[in-house]
Parts: structure tokens; sequence; C-alpha cells
């Protein structure tokens, strides 16, 4: 057990995530726009406040998931480090005759989580006004502050010019932030069941498939794959979903890896830990409707997983 992975499950633990993409929209179609590109109901966030989305294709694929944040005079779309190109792209080119403006920022900002129990105390200790409520935003002196999780701990997203990083990372740790490591977060976003885009959400899915309906909307106006969420919802039945599992063991298997039940494939591995709080392996998966069920067993290989959870968090 690391220091960083004791200190985000038991105190506050600072990440540097400053690859992922930060990208800022303006101009005066800018909620219009995205209200039409987005799964989620952004017209009606105010400043200060945000929210989490898909980005889908026409046949209701998931392109990339974004944290959206709403300002005075833009919007602030947080997404992870390989959709950062992919979201900026797809959104520029749906731009046609729409007053809307798209400027990458990732290097302009630097990204620091602080995430654990005492995530809140840490910044308070480090002078940063804690925003309030889920996806609250708010600026302070240094930068702004979002009320966002990347492991499914109590935690924040700093965003900071890259110029005043060092300083205020050592203010985090002045207040009781320990440094954990991406292995760290990893292993506690799974515990947690919180899946990533790029490992348990691709474009290989449709929303209902991974649960996350957190990200949809389903009582707003149309936007881009919206005819094939409805069709999903109506029919109330996809044949796939994505849960939580454990198993005994120290090695955790490979995304990619089957799971089985009475020597039929019924399922895939998508991510998959040691989980130090378990003394066992922790994991995501997608498997057959029939058999998300808590408490359903499934084998990979030598080893027995146990459905713990039929949704993700």
């Amino acid at each position: 057990m690391t220091d960083g992975y004791q200190a985000l499950r038991e105190k506050a633990a600072l990440i540097d995530v400053s690859g992922r993409g930060k990208i800022k929209a303006t101009g005066e179609d800018r909620v219009r726009f995205l209200h039409a590109m987005l799964t989620n109901h952004i017209e009606q966030l105010q400043p200060g406040q945000g929210c989490y989305a898909f980005l889908l294709n026409a046949q209701g694929r998931i392109q990339a998931d974004v944290e959206v944040f709403c300002f005075p005079d833009h919007f602030l779309l947080d997404t992870e480090p390989e959709t950062r190109e992919k979201l900026y792209s797809l959104l520029d080119n749906y731009i046609i005759a729409d007053d809307v403006t798209l400027e990458d920022v990732t290097a302009e900002w630097a990204t620091l989580a602080v995430e654990g129990p005492q995530a809140a105390s840490v910044l308070a200790g480090a002078g940063i006004p804690a925003p309030k409520g889920d996806h609250g935003v708010g600026e302070w002196e240094d930068g702004v502050a979002a009320a966002v999780s990347l492991t499914g701990q109590p935690g924040f997203r700093i965003f900071v010019p890259a110029g005043r990083k060092d300083a205020v990372t050592e203010r985090l740790k002045a207040a009781g932030a320990a440094a954990a490591s991406w292995e760290d977060a990893q292993t506690v976003r799974v515990e947690n069941g919180r899946p990533r885009y790029g490992e348990d959400l691709t474009e290989g899915y449709i929303p209902h498939e991974t649960q996350v309906l957190r990200a949809v909307h389903f009582n707003k106006g149309c936007y881009l794959g919206q005819e094939i969420v409805e069709r999903v919802r109506s029919r109330g039945h996809v044949n796939r979903l994505l849960v939580r599992l454990q198993a005994a063991g120290d090695r955790p298997p490979e995304p990619g890896t089957r799971l089985a039940a009475a020597d039929k494939e019924v399922g895939v591995l998508t991510s998959a830990v040691y989980s130090p709080s378990l003394g066992g392996i922790a994991a995501l998966g997608y498997v057959r409707a029939v058999h998300a069920k808590k408490g359903e067993r499934l084998r990979a290989g030598d080893l027995e997983f146990e459905v713990v959870d039929a949704k993700p968090a």
C-alpha cells in the first residue's frame, strides 16, 4: 500500500492531471451549439454550474466524455488526454454558421486533482474556496476550482495557469495533500467502480450499455445521437451492461480478458486492479444482461469473479 493510495483512501491526495484536455468555447451561439452536440442539458446551466456529458455519433456510440463548466462568457470543456484532439475536431466540424469559437487551452492551464475524505479541508488550508454542489465551479485569484472527482472519492479539480502550477502544488502539499501517482488513482477509481473513457467507456458502446446515465438528460431537445438513445430507452433492453466485479487473488487479468459462465463466453473485463483494501482484485467489465446481477459468478481463466454491483458508480 503506497502513501498516495492511503492518502486517497483516508486523507487527501494530490494528482497531477495536467494532460487532460481543456477546450474553451466562446461566442453568442455557444450554449445552443453545445446543447445540440452533447447528451446533457447545457441550456439550463448557469455560471458556477457544470455537468458531465457524452459526445455521441449519429449511431449513438460514445466518442468522448466531457466535464462541462459554465462561466459568464464561456464554457470550459475538460476531457481525457486521449480525447482532447478528437473532441475538438468533432465539435469544430459541426460549426458552420454558428457564432462559436473553440480554443484548445490545454498547454496554458495545469490541472491538479485533490481527492480523498479530507479534500475540502486541504482546499480550505490552501486558501482555495471549495465550490458547492456536484460540478460546482468557482474562480479564485490563481485559477478555477471545480467539484468533480477522478477516482470516485470526494474531490476537486484545480485549474491554474501553467506558470503557477509549482506554487499552487506546494500550497496544497503544505495544507496536507500527499502526492499520489496515476497508478494510485487508477486503483481507487476501479475499487469505487468509476468508469474511465478509453478503458471502460469507448466508441464501441452506447450510453445505456455503460449504465452511466448521469451523462444523459432524457427530456432535452434534439442532440447528436439522440434518436438511438431514445430508441433504446423505449425498448428498455440492451444485450450487455457494465458491472463491478471482484475476485480473490493478487494478479489482475489484462483488459480484454474474457468472462465465461458454464464454459460460454458472456463478457469481457475492461479494467482490473489489485485492491489493497479488498485484499483481492477489483474490476469493471461488460457482461450479457442476463448475468448482470449481484452475486452472479463468472470465470476469467483460473479466477472466479463475482458481480458485486450490477451498475458502475
